[in-house]
């Protein structure tokens, strides 16, 4: 069975290759379900392991659609793991109505060859799963990322074993709460594939009496973050 290690450090990702896990997907805030680290980062972890790395396009939190901006960035940043020598690419993009974007999609993928393309947890949204995994297939993805539309594999186990039996090329990848007390599930279950993080905390610091720099004002899924030309507009008339 391959295991995929999904790290957000160079520390994570050599305690991955060490722990024995077939490859990485390479992301940043777990948080928020993840975005594209940095190129830095990629070019370290390339340099450190020896096990596939695969980066996580995803150029912020929320939902996954797009606007061209976005798309735009999303495309560069396959270049830049194409020029550092990524092997996997993990992305996906959706329209407003959660139905899949088919033509976009194909042009990630299309952007992303020779490396692998994982078509990511978006695909927990879509209305019909069946339509939307017959789609990936006939696009050439290579691997799906799924909890199968629920809080947790373990929960979506029915959804992951009825697309891995009609799968003819894609390799269908449980992914969300998979851990220690039920990884060996999926296996029984007849998936080859597994996601999971395996985090622990520690590089402790006591912030007592400091204020949170978190902002709860930010992490929306419905709606997305941009600077307001006229808000900023107005405060730069007032003081300059």
């Amino acid at each position: 069975m391959l295991v995929e290690v999904c790290a957000n450090s160079l520390e994570s990702a050599l305690n991955a290759q060490e722990a024995g896990a077939d490859r990485i997907e390479l992301c940043s805030e777990l948080g928020v379900g993840g975005i594209t680290p940095s190129a830095g980062l990629i070019a370290l972890v390339k340099k450190a392991l020896k096990i596939p790395v695969h980066v996580l396009i995803r150029p912020r939190g929320g939902h996954f659609t797009y606007t061209d901006g976005e798309f735009r960035t999303m495309i560069q940043d396959i270049e830049v793991c194409k020029d550092l020598g990524v092997e996997g690419i993990v992305s996906g993009v959706l329209h407003p109505d959660f139905e899949l974007d088919v033509d976009r999609t194909l042009e990630l993928i299309n952007i992303s060859r020779p490396m692998r393309f994982t078509f990511h947890r978006a695909f927990d949204w879509v209305p019909d799963p069946q339509k939307s995994f017959e789609q990936l297939e006939a696009m050439g993805v290579d691997y799906l990322l799924t909890s199968g539309q629920e809080t947790s594999s373990e929960i979506g186990l029915g959804l992951l074993k009825k697309l891995n039996s009609i799968s003819k090329e894609v390799k269908v990848m449980a992914g969300g709460g998979v851990k220690l007390e039920n990884a060996e599930q999926f296996k029984s279950a007849g998936l080859t594939a597994i996601h999971l993080s395996g985090t622990s905390f520690g590089n402790n610091v006591a912030l007592e009496g400091k204020i949170s720099m978190n902002s709860n004002t930010h992490l929306r899924e419905d709606q997305v973050a941009v600077t307001n030309l006229e808000t900023v507009r107005l405060i730069v008339r007032r003081v300059k």
